[in-house]
């Protein structure tokens, strides 16, 4: 982090304490705040030009999600990050987004259905225009509409609290090369064959996807050296 600090810039319905974590995330995976580092509420609060408490809840969802540890006494401080708990999350989450693929291609109206291929076309368009950031919101936004087609509020519930917990090395995955790209393809043969209701497709090629993804973020924590070549 500069000593200057940013300006935090929410996006649409995001908290301070949720554009805090998103800042503080992004750095970690990135390698900019390295482990073992220190993470002061004081200092961050002057740096995000934010109180204390929206500091104090982003540190806590970040412990949950393994990427800070907090030590009795001492405070919060960056986590090693570990691939073999990163790649176990994203093999369920694989498992479970799959599910969710195939319910939605049997439940999916056709109302749903056509909401769902209205994100996949505006994804195309922030591919042409390659902006990243926009593009991140964008996944977002296609994938919980696939949790909720899936007619199943547990699962869906299931699916978004581990989303969570790799919510960072999904979103650093599109700054590697052609990503943006390849996972709108991906997304565009899943909306297919949940239009088609074929669920077995459906649940196949949606956890391809996740895997993919997968490997996507393990080759972004390599290259970034937050994680052993």
């Amino acid at each position: 982090m500069t000593e200057h600090g940013i300006r935090l810039q929410l996006a649409s319905g995001e908290t301070s304490a949720g554009a805090v974590m998103r800042e503080l995330s992004a750095q970690i995976v990135s390698g900019k705040l390295p482990p073992g580092k220190k993470l002061e509420e004081a200092l961050l609060g002057e740096y995000f030009g934010v109180s204390r408490t929206p500091v104090r809840e982003a540190l806590r969802e970040l412990a949950v999600a393994g990427l800070v540890e907090t030590r009795p006494h001492r405070g919060a401080f960056v986590a090693e990050v570990s691939a073999e708990k990163m790649l176990e999350k994203f093999e369920f989450m694989a498992e479970l987004e799959g599910l969710c693929a195939g319910y939605a291609a049997r439940r999916m109206g056709a109302g749903a259905k056509a909401r769902l291929a209205e994100i996949q076309d505006a994804g195309l368009a922030l591919v042409r225009q390659r902006d990243r950031v926009a593009y991140r919101a964008h996944n977002t936004l296609f994938h919980e509409a696939i949790y909720e087609g899936a007619g199943n509020d547990s699962l869906r519930d299931a699916t978004l609290g581990i989303r969570r917990s790799v919510a960072a090395f999904r979103a650093a995955q599109f700054d590697l090369k052609e990503r943006i790209g390849n996972s709108q393809v991906e997304h565009g043969l899943v909306v297919v064959a949940i239009d088609r209701g074929d669920a077995e497709q459906a649940t196949l090629l949606m956890r391809r996807h996740i895997l993919t993804v997968m490997e996507a973020a393990e080759a972004y924590l390599r290259e970034k050296r937050v994680i052993p070549i």
